[in-house]
């Protein structure tokens, strides 16, 4: 990881609100060649007196899902939008252009879970996103031969959290005005990530 440290995030609360933001994850592993594999897929995350687990579910006889079966060594990456930023933006244009982003990488172990662990968590996670606890979609709601068939496809999963890494590339390293100028560059661009990361930077200038 990019690991400057004026480009971190130093609150840790900050850091896990930025997880729970950016639920849709890239799981990376390596299979038992030692090939890289990774899968993409929506999380849950649990803090409990500093105790970080993450949640999920993956396919059966996948790729990945096998590799993890060997080697439970996990690396999981939180994204956001990201943006470029050109350096005709900064007050010095004489440097090179860059690219804004921010990023958390947790490191754990990944433990197969059993058919109990799997129904509580496609209930939680129903929850979790659809809202409306009344809901057709929520698991309380469909058929239960429905639901057991479809759960013998997958296989629930919780990683113990060890290690919490993360990059959060706002252009701290810029004087104020710079700052100022990319963010109102970023805004005229219009695009949702560009939006977002003006919006991201914006924080910084409030704290």
């Amino acid at each position: 990881m990019y690991d400057i440290s004026y480009f971190k995030a130093n609150d840790h609360n900050e850091v896990i609100a930025f997880m729970q933001a950016n639920p849709f994850v890239t799981i990376c592993g390596v299979d038992a060649n030692g090939l890289p594999i990774a899968a993409q897929i929506p999380i849950l995350i649990n803090e409990i007196e500093g105790k970080i687990t993450i949640s999920g579910h993956l396919m059966r006889k996948q790729d990945h899902t096998n590799a993890f079966e060997v080697n439970n060594n996990v690396l999981v990456i939180f994204s956001a939008p990201s943006a470029f930023v050109s350096a005709s933006w900064y007050s010095n244009k004489g440097i090179a252009s860059t690219w804004n982003y921010q990023t958390v990488h947790a490191i754990g172990k990944m433990e197969m879970k059993d058919d109990a662990h799997l129904h509580q968590l496609l209930s939680d996670l129903t929850l979790h996103f659809e809202k409306d606890p009344n809901a057709p979609t929520q698991m309380k709601n469909l058929d239960p031969m429905y639901v057991q068939q479809n759960m013998k496809a997958i296989v629930s999963f919780e990683i113990e959290v060890n290690e919490l890494k993360n990059v959060f590339k706002l252009s701290q390293n810029r004087d104020d005005k710079s700052h100022e100028n990319i963010q109102n560059e970023l805004n005229k661009e219009g695009t949702p990530a560009c939006k977002y990361m003006a919006a991201a930077m914006k924080k910084i200038d409030e704290k």
